[in-house]
């Protein structure tokens, strides 16, 4: 019998590629996933889904430890959003909330971490299990890129690092040098929208991890759906940090973007 190992889910589809990528190699995947967000149909891929609520401590750490797990991974987003929706934290989670400094992503997420480990549960860096979905540092696709599109990645990448240093998101939308818009609360696809909308196409999207970034957590994520947002404004060129970034259908993506004319790098 395989490994047990515990799967922290959150939104999209990168918790159910993940859970398939474990389950490949032999693992036996716990996972807990969150109601409203985590995609339903994830327990087709699990061996066991519990769901919890956004804000139950408590019970995420009841539930791995009368399931005999002692290392988890984190998948999937929990927007900030929540944390000004009617949620109701549990005490345990509370308490937590009342202890930080601030409410930086990586400042929740390293203490809810600190509180498994206090339980015994260690949790994992998920770049280990997911090798085969992360970005390459090539072309992806079949549309190369212009010398002005190189120069707006080199000016994306380093204006994307500093607002992942300033933990306010991963993603800017720039063309002829130029910020059209960062990523913050709303999120890549939202952000893609507000700055093509802005750009009379052309537009480029670059996608990074924050300088520091803690690989347990938060890792970076593209897929089909950044591709249609890319199309409807009109935008030319994905540019994602190479061995960071999680390609959600990597196959069906590349297709799509060649389809729509647009170009796939990893840098």
């Amino acid at each position: 019998m395989g490994k047990r190992l515990g799967i922290i889910a959150g939104d999209g589809k990168f918790p159910v590629l993940l859970a398939e990528e474990i389950n490949k190699n032999g693992y036996i995947s716990v996972i807990v996933a969150h109601t409203g967000l985590t995609p339903q149909y994830i327990e087709k891929t699990a061996d066991k889904t519990f769901w919890i609520k956004v804000g139950q401590l408590s019970k995420l750490i009841e539930i791995f430890k009368s399931e005999g797990i002692t290392e988890a991974i984190m998948a999937g987003g929990i927007s900030k959003r929540f944390m000004f929706s009617d949620i109701k934290p549990d005490l345990r989670a509370l308490s937590l909330l009342i202890r930080l400094k601030d409410r930086k992503d990586d400042t929740i997420l390293r203490a809810i971490a600190e509180e498994l480990e206090k339980e015994g549960i260690t949790v994992n860096n998920a770049t280990t299990y997911i090798e085969s979905i992360l970005a390459e540092k090539e072309i992806l696709t079949k549309r190369k890129l212009s010398r002005d599109e190189k120069k707006d990645i080199d000016f994306g990448f380093d204006i994307a690092k500093e607002i992942g240093r300033l933990d306010i998101g991963q993603c800017v939308i720039v063309k002829d040098r130029a910020v059209l818009a960062v990523e913050a609360i709303e999120g890549t696809n939202e952000a893609i929208r507000r700055g093509g909308a802005l750009s009379n196409g052309g537009a480029v999207v670059v996608k990074v991890c924050k300088p520091g970034q803690d690989l347990r957590f938060d890792l970076p994520a593209v897929g089909p759906d950044t591709i249609s947002c890319m199309k409807e404004v009109n935008a030319v060129v994905l540019a994602v940090e190479s061995g960071m970034t999680v390609m959600i259908d990597k196959d069906s993506m590349i297709k799509y973007a060649d389809e729509a004319g647009i170009t796939i790098v990893g840098i």
